[in-house]
Formats: structure tokens, C-alpha cells, sequence
């Protein structure tokens, strides 16, 4: 319980700050004087629930009791069903067919790419511990 507490003020903080430096991007690079109130709450408050549950969901992977390929596929349904509902209410994504399919692939790709290269560094990791142990021995 202590570390889920802990990960949800980071990962709401996370957001809360990615929310106030793409704000400040936008008005200075994009010439803003004034924002939207309404919009800007709207979409901070989804950043901020993102960065949520993008930092709270990965602990499916420190359950043993699960084997890896269901840590994935709770952890992906988690964060998707999580993410397609978010953007598509507060409008990030428009709410078609084609975004939706659009938007599951393009997930599908990172999602692969990242937990592909998150694996192989574990392993790596791994391999060098036990490189190392057997030395010692």
C-alpha cells in the first residue's frame, strides 16, 4: 500500500508537470496570450490522471503470483482501456472508428517496442549479475 501511495503522488506530479510545460510551450512558442480556462482544467485534470495510472500500473510486474505474459496483458488492458477512454472523452483523440484503430495500432507498436527493450535490458542485466556471481565463486 505504501509503494502504490507513493507512486500515485509521483506519477501525479509527473503529469502536473508535464501539463504546466507543455502550457508554457504552447504560449510561448506558440504565441498565446490568453488560454482557455475550462480546456486548460480539462486537460491538465487528464494529464494528471495519466501520468497516474501510467505510474501506478506497472506494478502488475512485482506480483510473483502472476507469470510475465499475464503481468502484460493486465498491464496493457489496464493502461489502454485506461487511455482509450480518456482521450477519446476529453477529446484528445476523435471519437471514430478509424482514430480508434489508428490509435489501438500505433499503441500496440510502443507498447511491443518498449516492453521488448525493457526485456532484453533486464535480461542483459541479469546475465551480467550472474557473470559476476560466478566469478566470485
Amino acid at each position: 500500500m505504501k509503494t502504490f501511495i507513493l507512486r500515485s503522488f509521483i506519477g501525479i506530479f509527473f503529469g502536473g508537470f508535464i501539463t504546466v510545460l507543455v502550457t508554457n510551450l504552447s504560449i510561448y512558442f506558440g504565441g498565446l496570450e490568453v488560454i482557455d480556462g475550462s480546456l486548460f482544467l480539462k486537460n491538465s485534470l487528464g494529464t494528471i490522471f495519466c501520468g497516474w495510472f501510467f505510474t501506478v500500473s506497472p506494478m502488475y510486474f512485482e506480483n510473483r503470483k502472476l507469470k510475465l505474459h499475464q503481468q502484460t496483458i493486465l498491464h496493457f488492458l489496464t493502461v489502454m482501456i485506461l487511455y482509450i477512454i480518456l482521450a477519446f472523452s476529453i477529446g484528445w483523440v476523435p471519437f471514430t472508428m478509424m482514430h480508434f484503430l489508428l490509435l489501438l495500432i500505433i499503441s500496440i507498436v510502443i507498447y511491443a517496442v518498449c516492453w521488448i527493450a525493457f526485456y532484453l535490458f533486464f535480461k542483459y542485466q541479469a546475465r551480467k549479475l550472474n557473470d559476476d556471481l560466478n566469478k566470485i565463486c
